[in-house]
């Protein structure tokens, strides 16, 4: 694995993180980064699920990712 493919996944899994926590938290990082906000028009606190399905897919698919890429 090179350094470009381990820094790539790092960080997918730190934003899966990140948008976990959009679920239950309301800091300004969180709130800048939903995903729910991006792609609902009209975003609110019953669109706030869609972050924690976006933020397990993309932190499981990055640390499945880390795992294969093992020696």
């Amino acid at each position: 694995m090179n350094q470009a493919d381990l820094l790539i996944n790092l960080l997918g899994c730190a934003y899966g993180v990140v948008l976990i926590a959009a679920m239950f938290l309301r800091t300004p990082l969180t709130e800048a980064m939903r995903i729910d906000a991006l792609f609902v028009p009209n975003y609110s606190e019953k669109t706030r699920p869609i972050n924690l399905l976006a933020g397990v897919l993309v932190a499981g698919y990055a640390a499945w990712s880390l795992l294969t890429q093992l020696p």
